[in-house]
């Protein structure tokens, strides 16, 4: 039922607003009211200003005066009856402030996409909510999530500044190395599976639901060791594995159909120790460590995550030789059940993906974590996690079996990333065309906001048929000749910018801002340019030219290194 609509109710100064039968300003000085609250406010830089439900915008004038200028208002209203009464009334000089936007939503992704669109990546540093009005406990959980998703937003894109300052070089670096496996390497999406895929994580949950698994499948699950390795499953559905799962997949005779790769420095070597005749398939990052192509000994595609917007992406692309791109999710669980969802019509069911530790388990039995925790072990160092469960911003939290587990604010920041990607209620809405296709396992691991199944549930969704998927034409390998030509012309632009730096070369201004853009690999990675959301400053900057000019002779190796492995 429709409520009445809003009324105003004249007071002393202003009015007041009666509305699903509440008064939502005070009914004596309503304007006294907003005055008092926007003078109390002490105003930051680089700070939006969430205001739910303003109302008239009493006490704004006062908040705008005193605004920093890197600061912004946001007004949001839910209600499309308050919304319509609240412009009609709305003062015409608050509206026209370049400072002040007033939308209405009630879609998180939304107002976190608008206040993208309007004031770019990362143009401010928190979010403070400033109450003018009583008209946000008509929907107080609405707008309580609203600004929940904003901060949230607000720390992801500081979060992927900093990571990108601290591994972007690397990131840069490994992509050039790896243009030489273009010609030999197809994209992961000349692959695909016509049965459900097991998306496999190294969380502790894994273990019970192997067991469960290994003892219900037997043989069908397994393959013989020896000289056998290379010999392919009979089982009724596909596994697709993160890297650290394969020392536990090997204790128990359990070979994956696919391993993802995603790290891109050299840590996670120790995820294939031993593993080097397991005749595998690998799916890597583009920007993933050089070294995991020569590990497996399987067939090698490759995958691209848009981990920042670099022109070199934009310039494969052009040329016909970008791998298949997925979303830059930062986790290789993430991105493992983001490949089975495109390869495969059928149901996928993840399990492992945990985000959680108890104080005895951090990860699946012989994992790597898993061994290195007992190597460690002696009469002054307990088997116990410790050190993981009481350090600063740990916390106790509920697991989808009820129990108590311990998460910190990484780990939960991916459990949430996973939600908003396929639960269909993130940024990118890339969930919501898979609804009903993606399920999880019951286990002690967080909920990641999709449909948990029993491990006999699960047995049976395992031995479902999957839909038929029309995989079309295996994609040609590039031609050699291509990926040459595009790796010189690469390099022969990097050098000219690099004679130009030195001086051995004279061009324009304009010309030199164009080489800039053109090899941002240089710079993304600094902080002024991170921070800002990949801007750099102008050519005119001499600090700035110094330090591109020490970053390019190692990418002319990179460069080099990347002909000879194409000449392999």
């Amino acid at each position: 039922m429709t409520p009445d609509p809003p009324r105003r109710i004249p007071c002393r100064r202003g009015f007041s607003v009666s509305y699903m039968g509440k008064p939502l300003l005070s009914c004596v000085d309503p304007i006294a009211q907003g005055e008092k609250l926007s003078q109390a406010l002490a105003l930051r830089g680089r700070t939006l200003y969430y205001c739910p439900s303003p109302l008239f915008g009493y006490g704004l004038n006062l908040i705008l005066n005193r605004l920093p200028s890197d600061s912004f208002v946001l007004c949001v209203e839910t209600d499309e009856q308050l919304y319509a009464f609240s412009l009609s009334f709305f003062d015409e000089k608050l509206l026209s402030h370049p400072r002040l936007r007033f939308v209405r939503t009630d879609d998180p992704a939304r107002l976190c996409a608008y206040v993208e669109d309007t004031w770019g990546k990362r143009a401010f540093r928190r979010v403070e909510t400033i109450k003018l009005s009583g008209g946000w406990r008509l929907f107080p959980q609405i707008y309580n999530a609203l600004a929940e998703a904003l901060e949230q937003n607000i720390a992801t894109e500081w979060g992927n500044a900093m990571t990108l300052i601290r591994l972007g070089r690397r990131y840069s670096r490994n992509t050039i190395r790896n243009l030489g496996l273009l010609a030999g390497a197809r994209s992961v999406r000349a692959l695909f599976f016509d049965k459900p895929i097991l998306v496999l994580g190294a969380g502790p949950s894994l273990d019970p639901a192997l067991d469960t698994i290994t003892a219900y499948f037997g043989g069908a699950l397994n393959t013989p060791r020896a000289d056998e390795l290379s010999q392919p499953c009979l089982r009724p559905f596909a596994i697709i594995c993160a890297d650290t799962c394969l020392p536990s997949l090997y204790e128990r005779n359990i070979k994956p159909d696919l391993v993802i790769a995603l790290e891109s420095q050299h840590w996670n070597l120790r995820d294939f120790i031993g593993l080097d005749r397991w005749k595998i398939p690998l799916a890597m990052d583009l920007s993933s460590l050089s070294a995991h192509r020569n590990i497996l000994g399987g067939e090698v595609y490759l995958f691209t995550s848009f981990w920042s917007s670099l022109s070199l992406f934009e310039r494969l692309n052009a040329a016909g030789l970008l791998p298949a791109p997925i979303p830059p999710l930062g986790s290789v669980g993430l991105s493992a059940a983001a490949l089975a969802l495109e390869l495969s019509a059928g149901k996928v069911i993840t399990c492992g993906l945990d985000f959680s530790f108890s104080l005895d388990r951090f990860h699946a039995r012989s994992s790597p974590g898993h061994l290195e925790k007992l190597r460690r072990q002696n009469r002054f160092r307990s088997l116990l996690n410790g050190e993981a469960a009481f350090r600063k911003g740990t916390f106790k939290t509920l697991a989808k079996n009820g129990g108590r587990v311990y998460s910190d604010p990484g780990l939960k920041s991916y459990r949430d990333l996973f939600e908003q990607e396929f639960a269909g209620n993130g940024p990118r809405g890339s969930g919501a065309g898979k609804a009903g296709r993606l399920f999880d396992i019951g286990g002690t691991g967080l909920p990641l906001g999709i449909p948990v199944l029993s491990q006999e549930e699960a047995l049976a969704a395992l031995r479902s048929s999957a839909p038929p998927l029309s995989a079309g034409p295996v994609p040609a390998l590039p031609d050699k000749a291509l990926v040459r030509s595009f790796i010189t012309g690469e390099r022969e632009k990097l050098t000219l910018l690099k004679d130009t730096l030195s001086g051995a070369t004279v061009v324009t201004p304009a010309s030199l801002e164009g080489l800039l853009d053109y090899c941002s690999y240089l710079w993304l990675h600094f902080p002024e340019c991170a921070g800002a959301g990949g801007k750099r400053p102008s050519a005119q900057n001499a600090s700035f030219l110094k330090r591109v000019r020490t970053e390019i002779d190692p990418f002319l190796r990179d460069f080099d290194i990347s002909l000879q492995e194409l000449e392999k």
